[in-house]
């Protein structure tokens, strides 16, 4: 996922109202402080002694990110969603690692919703939000500040209690000690004298060589035990006095809109307490989902559909295929004369692409709850975009922003799909709540159908690629990208340049790959079905075609699909390290044990600051293809979670499989087709490789993405296995095999 950076004014705004004791001179230091990324050691309103503090000790210590209790708890204030990507686990071990606890004195929580000081650093620290694989990578220095700040303030009470030295005082596994006078604290023992010492300034972090927790293997994950018992609370979960359901009746067509309504007949369900319009449709409330329902099936819309998207997907694909071949584009990239080169190639390859629609089908779906008040709106979700979601709650109600609180709640997957610029279902709870007059709590859920048939889908996109080797050696590319724009249309408009959206054609094979001549262009395609980033974004389809193409290259050329990949790849021996690596622990170099039906493949991407290789073996029977192991590398940076990153990699390669060989969202006269799983395919534990290996590159950089780079490389990776078992070319996705046997033939 991408974002730009939002208006200052409005962010900065949003949060002096829901930071209401801080002064202005406080504000302002935390703002500028916030910029520069420094806010670790200014203690929020609530540190030091108060009047009401027990026996004048003041409250524990308390900082925006870490908090300590006399319980001896060390509480990590976490300012990112846990989406089951773990970020509960990855930013607890990095300030465990510099404050010295230990594992089992760690907790986590969620942070309010407040800019600057929960800022996302990657995108300018003026939205709180978690995306583009960002979580663990914004805030590496950020939390070991934290962590090493408490630290030291521990320490520094220690030595003013005991009257030694500060630098005799050490801090190990959460025990506060001076060796020669023998005297011990735990953190939580120490943690209200620590709340009054000076916040130091340029604090120590410690050498990686030093990390206990940093790296270690098979860290326990803090929500394993809540979510393997059924105790972590999600939005669903949600209960208030007297609060009610909600459904809504949305357009069955996208752009359509509410022409008129009868509630008779739902009104007459019995449960049903209301029913209301809103900009999105028409809502039904009840007093549980099965009432909500029932009178949501009882109602009778009118739809008023002139500006409604009416083509289906065979349309719009025509249609792309054909602005494919017009001069109607922008230039993403151009390097040397493509065209040239590629009329003199000694060997040349060309291919047509077809991407489907996606959705992001996460096992929870979309569900947010709102209490309002005529001073109050608090909302209760599995937030992914705090600040937009803040705004939209805001306009949707008629509140100010620093009047709507956000409650952030673990979530059953996202994707990607909980961060659009509209809030949409964060929105429509908003309009519920203030259609009833806020005279109750409003819970309001997306049904699998209403996910699957809601849009904010991957968008459909179409490449048409030529590439050729010259007789001097030299690579020439030409790629041409048919797509919506994800952004054009959003808030998020200003990171687009000359006219191209980099979450269209990112991570393309000029970007990638030393290429001698290089044009790449893009035809932004117009449609009324909302899309949105889906995992890796424009990742997914770019990796696609240009590894399918690389290795037709490397094939037509008579080269190894690696050693061709790496003669690319001199001038980046980071991804040809980990290209290396996979080769080497898939046996690359090794006899395969080649049978009839049998394969193996290799793509390469980097993505999210991170670099990832897979091999896939694959066995195909008839028209069934069965992917037996995937071997995968990825050089992330520093580990901070290994066991986390593995998981993210198999996720990301489950994931990405899915979408391969059965993902799709279709339409037919602007209605979508599927509507639930027995439609919309997913990937079966039966169709899983039944071996997938992850190899991690030893680094000591910073930490870069790991929650979706692991997704692009996968169905390249099985595409070039099936050719190489069977000669055929997977140009379409899903993969059909019989129809691309009779496109081959």
């Amino acid at each position: 996922m991408y974002f730009r950076h939002i208006d200052a004014a409005t962010a900065l705004a949003g949060a002096a109202g829901s930071s209401p004791d801080l002064s202005r001179r406080e504000f302002l230091k935390l703002t500028t402080l916030a910029g520069s990324g420094l806010t670790l050691g200014i203690l929020l309103p609530g540190c030091g002694a108060g009047p009401g503090s027990p026996a004048g000790l003041g409250p524990p210590l308390s900082m925006p990110f870490v908090r300590i209790d006399p319980d001896n708890t060390v509480t990590v204030i976490c300012k990112h969603l846990e989406a089951g990507q773990g970020v509960w686990t990855g930013l607890p071990a990095i300030v465990a690692e510099e404050l010295d606890a230990s594992w089992e004195q760690m907790r986590v929580e969620s942070a309010p919703a407040e800019v600057p000081p929960y800022g996302n650093l990657a995108f300018g620290g003026k939205i709180q939000a978690t995306g583009g694989s960002t979580a663990v990578a914004n805030s590496w220095q950020q939390l070991r500040e934290a962590g090493a700040t408490a630290r030291a303030m521990l320490v520094a009470a220690a030595a003013e209690q005991w009257k030694v030295p500060a630098g005799e005082v050490t801090v190990s596994a959460g025990v506060v000690a001076h060796a020669a006078s023998g005297r011990k604290a735990s953190l939580g023992e120490l943690s209200r004298s620590a709340a009054r010492q000076p916040v130091p300034t340029g604090v120590k972090l410690k050498d990686p060589g030093a990390f206990r927790i940093i790296g270690q293997e098979k860290l326990p994950r803090l929500d394993a035990r809540a979510k393997s018992t059924g105790t972590q609370q999600y939005a669903i979960d949600v209960r208030l006095p007297g609060m009610m359901t909600a459904v809504v009746m949305r357009p069955p067509r996208f752009g359509g809109k509410v022409q008129s309504f009868d509630a008779s007949k739902a009104k007459a369900v019995p449960g049903v307490v209301d029913v209301v319009a809103i900009p999105r449709g028409v809502a039904v409330v009840g007093r549980d989902l099965w009432s909500a329902k029932k009178g949501r099936e009882a109602l009778s819309v009118t739809w008023d559909e002139p500006a409604a998207e009416k083509r289906g997907t065979a349309e719009l694909m025509k249609e792309y295929r054909a602005m494919a071949g017009s001069k109607d584009a922008v230039t993403v990239v151009a390097r040397g004369d493509a065209d040239a080169a590629l009329g003199h190639a000694a060997h040349r390859v060309e291919g047509e692409f077809e991407f489907p629609y996606l959705a992001h089908a996460p096992m929870e779906p979309l569900t947010a709850v709102c209490r309002l008040t005529p001073e109050k709106c608090e909302i209760w979700a599995g937030c992914q975009f705090q600040t937009i979601d803040q705004g939209n709650a805001a306009a949707a109600v008629g509140l100010p922003p620093a009047q709507v609180s956000i409650n952030t709640l673990a979530a059953g997957g996202t994707f990607g799909r909980r961060a659009n610029p509209e809030s949409d279902y964060i929105a429509e709870v908003a309009c519920i709540a203030k259609a009833t007059g806020g005279a109750y709590p409003v819970r309001l859920i997306w049904t699998r159908e209403d996910d699957i048939t809601g849009g904010r889908y991957r968008p459909l996109n179409y490449h048409r690629l030529s590439a050729g080797i010259g007789r001097d050696g030299k690579v020439a590319w030409r790629q041409r990208v048919v797509g919506q724009s994800i952004i054009g249309d959003t808030a998020f408009a200003g990171m687009m340049k000359n006219g191209v959206d980099p979450t269209a054609v990112g991570g393309s094979a000029a970007e990638q790959y030393e290429l001698d001549h290089a044009h790449v262009s893009w035809s932004r395609a117009r449609a009324g079905v909302p899309v949105l980033w889906w995992r890796s974004v424009e990742n997914t389809h770019m990796a696609y075609s240009k590894e399918v193409i690389i290795d037709e290259l490397a094939e037509a050329a008579g080269q190894d699909p690696v050693a061709f990949r790496l003669s690319l790849l001199t001038k980046n021996p980071r991804a040809a390290a980990v290209l290396k690596l996979v080769a080497d622990k898939a046996g690359w170099d090794e006899p395969f044990a080649r049978r009839k039906g049998r394969g193996r493949g290799v793509a390469l991407q980097e993505s999210f600051g991170s670099v990832v290789a897979q091999v896939a073996e694959v066995t195909v029977t008839g028209d069934r293809i069965a992917v037996d192991r995937v071997v995968c590398a990825v050089d992330c940076g520093t580990a901070v979670t290994p066991d986390v990153v593995r998981a993210q990699m198999q996720s990301g390669i489950g994931y990405g499989l899915s979408a391969a060989l059965m993902g799709r969202i279709t339409l037919t006269d602007g209605h979508v087709d599927q509507s639930n799983f027995h439609q919309y395919l997913v990937l079966r534990m039966s169709d899983m490789p039944r071996q997938i290996e992850v190899h991690i590159v030893p680094s000591t950089n910073a930490p870069s993405g790991v929650g979706e780079p692991g997704t692009p490389p996968i169905a390249p990776a099985v595409a070039n296995a099936v050719r190489a078992a069977t000669g055929v070319k997977l140009r379409t996705l899903p993969f059909d095999l019989a129809a691309a046997r009779r496109a081959h033939a």
